[in-house]
């Protein structure tokens, strides 16, 4: 080729920028890079490198599909078969700027960071889990992306073979339509009866499992132990060890300075009984056998999935009424609550209602003059199972002498109904409802005295939800998606961070993770609900002799777990 004919070929980019350009695009990488950022402002806890990274890589790849999608539906407006690719400039340009914005973004991350784990006195990261969590984030970034992509050549080649029949509008809605089809075929028929068999297998064998240093009571007072009507293997393994648990006699003794009485504990394990009704009934028998009806206080504890109880609101009863208590409560699954919320949330709900109105039919068989007090409690998944058996406040009130549910989750009924309904003026994170009369929402303890106005007299029921402004389990809600929800538009909680702010679809994602360590934080943070059950309870029962100067002697001496 003589000279005068020789193409000059302009100077493109170096071969590997070459080679994103060729795979990804110019507006995916845009908005791919924009909710990777938005990514790492903060949410309601600390998060170490993991879940940041996790966080951040699946929100970029999120952000990256919405930027190819909008283009896609621009295309498809103007009839459009391509689109022309994003000029050189433009891609030094977007290189240029996300390398400043993104080194503010990782300092402000830095910053915040630090804040809030000196405001929950978690320690801070060190240096490389900076590097790691970008390192994660990179990884699951490019693995979600390039399963996005194997999913569009896959859509384009149905398209091509279905074009040979039909329209090729119509071929793109039938591929689709096909492709949605066999992947929920797929993921409903295989992954998750694979994922189920494998998950109830591995917990079914950690609901067995027995320590040999855990033997069964040697009291009757005890479910499992002499005279049972429940076996020590039926009771599973949270419920070996709440029946295990709890002060001695001489704790309490000590505590009170007067003779005790060794507390009731009444349970039945999910392999006790034959479906929920009559596991629910055993229960019950098995409070009445051990004489916990003639008792002052007759707890109905619903677990959560695994069948576990705040051991804290469990023995806060016992030290108050110096063992003259029983508690009783069944497990009705042995998935970890988040599963179980997910499968099982039916089976807490009806186990919550069978366990309590087994007992309670129990109780008003009792001269009323003879009837113990009757109250309800749980935690989490727990609380949700708690409410089953009333429709409302006012019945929840008149059928009991009190209640404590903490951390509660967005679908329990009671809790969101009052939440809805809030008086004027109180922020969704910590409601006063009917100016407090029968049920007050509380933080730290002085939330107890929150409003400032007659809390019903000293034997009127009492209800109590304690709940943490960043507790996560109590503020997600698939809603977070698409809408802006009242704890993040009013002013902030005593322990999230005012930089907290809603974004769709990342706010769902960071509040999704949180959900994920919201126990791995001191208590009075996060899902940690411990030392301030002793307050709750106090002001719930008002129990004889008590005072201010024991709850704070009994505050350090409650655990969450055994």
């Amino acid at each position: 080729m003589s000279a005068s004919t020789t193409v000059t070929t302009p100077a493109g980019p170096p071969s590997a920028a070459r080679w994103w350009i060729r795979r990804y695009t110019f507006t995916g990488t845009a908005v791919g890079l924009i909710f990777l950022w938005l990514s790492l402002t903060p949410s309601l806890l600390p998060r170490g490198p993991l879940f940041q990274g996790l966080v951040s890589g699946g929100s970029g790849a999120i952000g990256y599909a919405l930027g190819v999608f909008g283009v896609w539906v621009v295309r498809f407006m103007r009839s459009k078969d391509a689109s022309p690719p994003a000029p050189r400039w433009a891609w030094l340009t977007l290189i240029g700027t996300a390398v400043i914005i993104h080194t503010c973004v990782v300092l402000s991350l830095h910053g915040w960071q630090d804040r809030m784990r000196d405001l929950m006195g978690v320690p801070r990261l060190t240096w490389y889990n900076y590097p790691q969590a970008g390192l994660i984030a990179i990884v699951t970034l490019f693995v979600l992306v390039e399963v996005g992509q194997l999913i569009r050549r896959l859509i384009g080649f149905l398209v091509r073979q279905l074009e040979r029949v039909a329209p090729p509008r119509v071929s793109a809605v039938v591929a689709v339509a096909l492709l949605a089809a066999l992947f929920v075929a797929i993921l409903d028929g295989v992954v998750v009866k694979a994922a189920m068999n494998t998950m109830n297998s591995t917990f079914g064998a950690i609901n067995e499992e027995t320590s040999p240093d855990q033997a069964s009571p040697s009291s009757r007072l005890r479910s499992g132990g002499p005279e049972s009507l429940a076996s020590w293997e039926s009771l599973g393994h949270q419920g070996r060890i709440f029946v295990a648990g709890g002060p001695t006699v001489a704790k309490l003794s000590a505590f009170n300075k007067a003779p005790a009485r060794e507390p009731i504990r009444a349970y039945a394990g999910l392999n006790s009984a034959d479906g929920i009704k009559a596991t629910a009934e055993l229960a019950a028998a098995e409070l009445a056998r051990t004489g916990g009806l003639n008792r002052a206080v007759v707890a109905v504890a619903t677990t959560t999935g695994t069948g576990w109880i705040n051991e804290a609101e469990a023995c806060a009863l016992e030290y108050m009424f110096n063992g003259d208590t029983a508690i009783v409560s069944m497990q009705y699954s042995f998935l970890p609550s988040w599963l179980s919320f997910l499968v099982d949330k039916e089976n807490a709900r009806q186990a919550g209602q069978a366990l309590f109105e087994a007992v309670d039919k129990r109780v008003r068989a009792l001269p009323e003059s003879k009837r113990p007090k009757l109250v309800v409690f749980g935690e989490s998944l727990g609380s949700f199972g708690g409410e089953a058996s009333f429709m409302s406040l006012n019945n929840l009130v008149a059928r009991t002498d009190g209640a404590l549910f903490s951390g509660p989750t967005f679908q329990n009924t009671i809790w969101k109904d009052l939440t809805i309904n809030r008086d004027a003026g109180s922020p969704q994170w910590l409601p006063i409802y009917d100016d407090g009369r029968a049920v007050r929402f509380v933080a730290r303890p002085g939330d107890l005295a929150r409003p400032d106005s007659p809390w019903g007299t000293a034997d009127s029921p009492k209800v109590v939800y304690l709940q943490h402004a960043s507790d996560p389990i109590a503020w997600w809600h698939p809603d977070l998606l698409y809408h802006k929800p009242d704890w993040l538009k009013e002013p902030r909680g005593y322990d999230v961070l005012p930089q907290v702010r809603w974004t769709p679809i990342v706010t769902f994602l960071q509040v999704s993770a949180d959900m994920a360590v919201a126990i791995d934080v001191p208590d009075g943070h996060g899902h940690r609900y411990v030392a301030d059950v002793a307050n709750a309870w106090a002001a719930i029962l008002h129990p004889p002799a008590w005072t201010p100067e024991k709850t704070e002697r009994l505050r350090p001496l409650l655990h969450a777990d055994e």
